[in-house]
């Protein structure tokens, strides 16, 4: 019996290939198969066709998630009574298919067994892989080994760079990756899901709260270098060059509050010309489940839903034989428009920075000139009581936090400070990262930084656009862990991800300056070392310096 809310989700399905140009014209029949894998496992297969003779065009999925199979079921429907064959599997050790369930290892022998297996049957025509999120994964490792048949690959919302996902400056993804490992442990876990990101060790959480050992969630945590072993050899190593090694079309699309973002705009960058010159990569206002998470923001031109992009292209590729050529496609917030271009970079962009500079009605300032004289804003950070997250890029479970939100008064903590600009006398659009540089110090060995950067509106309210956090430990965007002595001055860099956003004429930019994002981003503990492997914490004294010789600004990539 499925809840309220999955009939929605399957009355969305129909409604939206109701809207099809391509009417339901066949019958379909459907039967499964338990398809022997290299090592003599056998995984669930299940496949449906349209009533009609000769090879058709097939779309190809593998998935871990067996309480979707109501939404395959009803895809595949959908897709098998306009022409096409349509073949889902279940991962091994998920959805009846046999074998033990372990994340990711197992996808590419696998996957190459079943893709090679599919294309061998005489009634299957021109093929297409489609995928999201983890059954994208599945897609990009088999990527660069597919079978002549097929001929185009349609990957949403997941990127080859897995470090990026997992990291940044040291910083855990806690609400991405410690969330998904206890809802994908293998078995049930019960803990409490922010006591569990609290935990210190967090090394150990797995056994002391979660009763079983996860050793590639604790190989997870530890790696926190990019240059580490684990991340440049062996499978994640694999993972990472595929890409350049890909040469059919990709549909990739993305959304630009959704937790892959940054990954899979890396691993765009990395795909070979021979595949770039054909494929098309689209940047939405949606988050991971394609819902548009911009409060306040009215739209008309938003086009989130997937569903009918998904077949249109199969429908292009595999039945009128047509190919596209390249496109960066990407959804401008305030604008309520859709850009497009065919590089990922642009030519003469240019820059505006705005400086922090002293206090102006209780509120730092920011301004397009720097000031002569050198100041200092400070505040304590204490670990126990974290800034929580509200507004974020990079959330899956805290689904409330994440996208564009109305964010608090300025300075609305003790260790939240507030920097303000003037009202901008023309409407700017940014396009790409933003930055925010500080002159710093801390009087501990380690700590963290964050920078939250928001288009405060006319009337007054403020809304989050992007969230960056750096270390002392990997500032700068350190591929492995620096050392650092308390008190010294340093210059360190926080990096956003990209974005495109119209900031209106009459709005202000504000930033916040602070030490935490939880669950967004694991807590520092103050101390140097594997965050973790840290026992104990400590509160720290953080310290920004503007004017003179400092260098604290905010950077704005701007078109």
């Amino acid at each position: 019996m499925l809840t309220p809310e999955e009939q929605l989700e399957l009355q969305r399905v129909r409604d939206e290939f109701a809207k099809c140009e391509q009417k339901p014209t066949y019958e379909i029949f459907c039967y499964e198969e338990m398809l022997e894998m290299d090592d003599g496992v056998k995984l669930r297969t299940i496949i449906y066709r349209p009533d009609r003779e000769g090879a058709m065009p097939t779309i190809v999925v593998r998935t871990c998630y067996p309480q979707n199979d109501y939404l395959y079921r009803a895809t595949a429907e959908e897709y098998c009574r306009r022409g096409f064959n349509y073949i889902y599997q279940y991962c091994r050790g998920t959805g009846g298919s046999e074998g033990e369930w372990e994340p990711n290892v197992n996808e590419r022998p696998d996957g190459k067994k079943t893709i090679d297996w599919i294309c061998d049957q005489e009634w299957v025509g021109d093929t297409g892989y489609t995928g999201c999120s983890y059954l994208s994964l599945t897609g990009w490792l088999i990527a660069d080994i597919l079978p002549e048949k097929v001929k185009t690959m349609y990957l949403t919302h997941y990127g080859a760079q897995r470090f990026v996902s997992a990291f940044q400056d040291g910083m855990f993804r806690h609400d991405v990756l410690t969330a998904w490992t206890m809802e994908n442990a293998g078995y049930p876990v019960t803990a409490d899901y922010l006591e569990s990101c609290m935990y210190h060790p967090q090394v150990e959480v797995d056994e002391k709260l979660w009763g079983k050992k996860i050793p590639w969630y604790r190989q997870w945590i530890t790696s926190t270098d990019r240059s580490d072993p684990y991340w440049n050899t062996g499978f994640w190593n694999l993972l990472k060059e595929i890409p350049s090694r890909v040469k059919v079309p990709l549909y990739v699309g993305e959304g630009w509050y959704d937790h892959h973002l940054a990954s899979a705009i890396e691993t765009y960058k990395s795909l070979s010309d021979e595949c770039k010159a054909k494929s098309r990569f689209l940047i939405g206002a949606w988050e991971h489940g394609f819902h548009v998470k911009l409060q306040d923001k009215e739209g008309t031109h938003f086009e989130n839903d997937d569903i009918l992009r998904t077949f249109s292209w199969f429908w292009d590729f595999l039945v009128e034989k047509k190919e596209p050529e390249a496109q960066i496609d990407y959804y401008v917030i305030g604008d309520d428009s859709w850009y497009t271009r065919k590089n990922f970079e642009i030519e003469n962009q240019k820059e505006l920075n705005l400086y922090i500079g002293e206090k102006k009605d209780g509120i730092y300032t920011l301004g397009k000139e720097k000031e002569a004289g050198e100041g200092t804003l400070t505040w304590i950070f204490d670990p126990e009581h974290p800034v929580m997250t509200h507004g974020a890029e990079s959330l899956l479970v805290t689904k409330e936090e994440q996208g564009s939100l109305l964010q608090p008064e300025p300075n609305y903590r003790e260790d939240v400070i507030s920097c303000i600009s003037e009202p901008f006398e023309e409407a700017v659009t940014v396009v790409g990262k933003m930055q925010v540089k500080l002159t710093v110090s801390a009087d501990v060995d380690d700590t963290a930084f964050v920078a939250k950067i928001m288009e405060v509106t006319a009337d007054g309210k403020a809304y989050n656009m992007r969230t960056g956090i750096t270390t002392l430990g990997y500032r700068n965007q350190s591929d492995e862990r620096q050392t650092y002595t308390p008190g010294e001055k340093v210059t360190i860099t926080i990096d956003t991800w990209d974005l495109a956003w119209k900031i209106q004429k009459g709005s202000r930019i504000r930033i916040d300056l602070t030490s935490s994002d939880f669950p967004q981003y694991s807590v520092h503990s103050n101390y140097a070392g594997c965050w973790a492997k840290q026992e104990k914490v400590r509160k720290a004294q953080e310290s920004v310096y503007f004017g003179g010789e400092a260098d604290s600004y905010i950077r704005l990539p701007i078109i």
